[in-house]
């Protein structure tokens, strides 16, 4: 089966004054379908922009990178817009709601770009599965940093992305907190059966993975799986 994310030689370089500075230094690794994979690494090892070039939002200087079967390498901004819309999940460590819609409204947004024929109804069974059923009337200020990461979650799946990336998305939060939230992060990825890759520095929430990837100095210096799961 073909797999969910493939980086072929993949780097990525930045001009840095007179010279070059090079992020992420010939990255190649595959990650199947509904496999849940942590990258991890010290600040400045490249996680952040290994992150931007699986959404398509930065492209590589050299290599290929391939997400659900597109060539994000090739594709124009348009077809990149278009396929993220569809495909492609995103949870940011500062949670990115929209202040002046509620919980609910945020969770539905996306479903209502896609004219989702039952946007309604799949917004409530999301809010419901994130444990938040009675607050989707709350703005995000009336909420904590947890029911906000939470309901960005909701928002992230509600289109039943293929693909699901996330910036560190329990960085803000406590312990007891975090682990909520990852919690339904993997529900909900084992309901949808999403590939789910995950930046953090936290070594609790990267053993819950099924694999983690170590970078250092933009190169891969460890793909090991956890023991949270069997090998597919």
């Amino acid at each position: 089966m073909e797999p969910a994310i493939r980086l072929t030689h993949v780097s990525r370089r930045f001009r840095s004054g007179d010279g070059e500075l090079t992020v992420l230094d010939d990255v190649s690794f595959d990650v199947p379908r509904g496999e849940l994979v942590a990258i991890v690494g010290p600040s400045g090892s490249g996680k952040s922009t290994l992150l931007a070039l699986l959404a398509g939002l930065d492209r590589p200087s050299a290599g290929e990178v391939w997400v659900d079967g597109e060539p994000l390498h090739t594709r124009g901004e348009d077809a990149l817009a278009r396929w993220r819309r569809g495909a492609l999940g995103f949870v940011f460590q500062s949670f990115q709601l929209l202040d002046h819609l509620t919980a609910r409204e945020n969770v539905r947004f996306p479903l209502e770009l896609l004219d989702h024929p039952e946007a309604g109804p799949r917004t409530d069974r999301l809010l419901d599965a994130v444990g938040l059923a009675g607050r989707g009337h709350h703005y995000p200020r009336q909420l904590s940093g947890g029911e906000q990461q939470r309901v960005a979650v909701a928002r992230a799946f509600a289109a039943a992305p293929r693909v699901l990336l996330a910036d560190e998305p329990t960085g803000n939060l406590d312990g007891p907190t975090g682990a909520r939230v990852l919690a339904t992060l993997d529900t909900l990825r084992a309901e949808s059966s999403a590939t789910v890759v995950l930046v953090t520095h936290d070594a609790a929430i990267a053993a819950r993975a099924d694999r983690r990837i170590t970078l250092r100095d933009g190169r891969v210096v460890s793909d090991e799986r956890t023991g949270a799961s069997p090998a597919r």
